[in-house]
């Protein structure tokens, strides 16, 4: 029998620890010696892929920054979560989809179906235009092993803007939070406590981390917003229990550590990327 994905996730945790690294290609910040175009996009993650197995177990694509190249970026794409999934890593597909009716089935059997175009593991959504737009995601999810990741609580300054204004004296992500609670309960189909929903909550919001796992005490967390936008490993892992319960995101903070654009040939590079991952794994773990 195949594992939840719920179940999947807290093993990786388990084995690895909280860490995923984000996929996120900026070609002014990939070093020169991996060539240009989207063959140095490829050369730069293959090899990011072969430094990270084995000290973390989760990768997080972000599709805006492949779909930009067009069909050759999602031939990368296609190609880059083959290769992660045949290395036993989780993928996690940044999408942020949202939409109604057929059109919510369509990007659900897109990412989640049996004849999905990307294989991957969880999908992030944008619960926005209400439960509806989520509830297709949630059954092939279900019904596949896979995972759903909605958005929540947001680690950007702007998330203020409509996550914090009060709906008859609650705010709109606590909101957002209790009308997912009965999913995450249904979908909490595992042998481990946690459930195949997943929320976004922002490291940038410690507090209502803490706050929102009252309310979703058997979801897990995704966390952006460690590192490059200044939380530090506690703020990200201020939610977890017992040691679980949180995956930390970092893409910018793992795959461009300074100095490495400018490093003095592939050895270089590549002692510059172990010692910033091993530093970033340690501090996650001295904080749980």
């Amino acid at each position: 029998m195949s594992l939840s994905f719920g179940d999947k996730l807290t093993d990786s945790v388990r084995k690895y620890g909280p860490l995923c690294v984000g996929f996120d290609p900026h070609p002014a910040r990939i070093p020169e010696m991996f060539g240009t175009g989207l063959p140095a996009i490829k050369a730069f993650f293959l090899e990011v892929l072969q430094r990270i197995e084995g000290k973390c177990g989760i990768i997080k694509p972000q599709i805006a920054l492949f779909e930009r190249y067009g069909p050759s970026g999602l031939e990368l794409l296609a190609e880059l979560t083959f290769a992660a999934k045949n290395a036993g890593l989780l993928v996690l597909l940044d999408a942020k989809r949202g939409d109604i009716g057929s059109t919510a089935e369509g990007y659900a059997q897109a990412y989640l179906g049996t004849e999905a175009w990307l294989h991957v593991d969880a999908i992030t959504l944008n619960p926005y235009m209400g439960m509806e737009t989520l509830e297709p995601f949630f059954a092939l999810a279900k019904e596949n092993n896979k995972g759903v990741i909605v958005l929540v609580r947001t680690s950007n300054p702007g998330a203020a803007d409509f996550q914090e204004l009060q709906v008859s004296g609650k705010t709109v992500f606590e909101c957002v939070a209790e009308k997912l609670a009965p999913f995450a309960r249904d979908l909490q189909t595992g042998t481990d406590k946690w459930s195949s929903l997943m929320v976004v909550v922002g490291a940038t919001a410690p507090n209502e981390a803490k706050f929102l796992r009252n309310i979703l005490p058997n979801c897990p967390f995704l966390v952006p917003g460690f590192g490059a936008q200044g939380a530090s490993a506690e703020d990200a892992l201020a939610a977890t229990v017992n040691g679980e319960g949180v995956v930390v995101n970092a893409s910018r903070g793992v795959l461009y550590p300074q100095g490495a654009r400018r490093a003095k040939g592939f050895e270089a590079w590549a002692e510059l990327f172990d010692e910033n991952l091993t530093q970033v794994n340690s501090e996650l773990a001295a904080a749980l």
